[in-house]
């Protein structure tokens, strides 16, 4: 047992015990999700048999790896919380945190880059300006949803990855001032012009769709999401750590470990279903991204569920009134 000073100068005993158990708990949430998502692509979009397999009899040697993927990950996490037991909640939560701002701005410009370069085909396509500068062949290729996913939009997202790693914003004021910008080109061209293609809203509702969705776990950091306070406004930090620490475990987490089960449980579900069928719209000349968006509730679940584990331990921290709190840079709840 050893102590922590507050910011009133009391000591307050923290258990490294306690500290370690709730670090393990949530390292090993993130850890099971993220093999959950890798054995999800390699089932369903790599041919392997899947975890379920062994359940079933079948499935052999591959099956049993994918198994393998969780204990063997466990034990990592397990040996690296337990050789860093001087490691506080906070600086897990921090590193957690940090985690996520590069997961989420990664995505912002996978959206942002692969937006504007499928409008830009698309448009060109309509217009028959295409063969122009790719040749027929080509842009017959660029009409089969397939092919526009794996040799256009892939490179675009690696990209945007790319240039997440090395950005030090998350973009979300540019992206909402792009959909404006994105939606005044359409009153422009509708009412001035009298032109207008399906791929303009399209392009509005996929970056709409994305900044609705990636921007929740951000909110979540900054306490801005709209929250009922009619009680939670007068209690003590103690007991708002206790409130937001079991609302983080049986509310949030729950949430997203729901929503990743049942939309990629198996290989018609909601979000497997069109991801690795690269569905489109009905519109044949619009933007070929539906099947991103069907994406994004995958992303809005791994974001918020990193996010609520470093809630979870900040919940914990407060709790115990242990000193650093984070003071959130926007507005408070409302």
């Amino acid at each position: 047992m050893s102590t922590q000073e507050v910011e009133s100068g009391e000591p307050v005993p923290v258990s490294k015990k306690t500290t370690t158990l709730v670090r393990l708990f949530g390292w090993m949430m993130l850890g099971i999700m993220l093999v959950y998502i890798i054995n999800n692509f390699l089932t369903f979009g790599g041919g392997m048999p899947g975890a379920n397999a062994v359940f079933e009899g079948t499935g052999g040697a591959l099956a049993w790896l994918q198994v393998a993927f969780y204990p063997l990950l466990l034990v990592v996490i397990f040996l690296m919380v337990t050789r860093s037991t001087d490691r506080s909640l906070r600086e897990d939560s921090n590193r957690i945190t940090d985690i996520n701002t590069v997961f989420i701005r990664c995505a912002f410009w996978v959206v942002l880059i692969v937006g504007v370069g499928d409008a830009i085909v698309s448009f060109l396509r309509i217009e028959n300006f295409l063969p122009m500068f790719v040749g027929e062949d080509l842009t017959r290729e660029l009409g089969k949803p397939e092919f526009r996913g794996i040799y256009f939009h892939m490179p675009l997202m690696l990209a945007g990855i790319i240039l997440g790693f090395f950005t030090r914003t998350l973009g979300f004021t540019w992206l909402a001032l792009l959909i404006v910008l994105a939606e005044l080109l359409i009153v422009f061209s509708r009412f001035i012009f009298s032109y207008e293609q399906a791929l303009m809203a399209d392009l509005v509702r996929f970056w709409y769709g994305a900044l609705f969705l990636f921007a929740s776990a951000f909110t979540l950091l900054e306490e801005g999401h709209v929250r009922v306070d009619v009680f939670y406004a007068g209690f003590t930090q103690k007991t708002k750590g206790f409130v937001n620490a079991v609302g983080s475990i049986f509310l949030g987490l729950t949430l997203c470990w729901t929503i990743l089960i049942v939309g990629m449980s198996g290989q018609f579900s909601i979000i497997n279903a069109p991801i690795f069928n690269f569905e489109v719209t009905q519109s044949s000349f619009g933007m070929y991204v539906k099947y991103m968006m069907a994406g994004f509730l995958a992303v809005f679940a791994i974001s918020m569920m990193i996010q609520f584990v470093a809630y979870l331990m900040d919940a914990i921290a407060d709790y115990r009134g242990e000193p650093g709190k984070r003071i959130p840079d926007a507005p408070g709840a409302h």
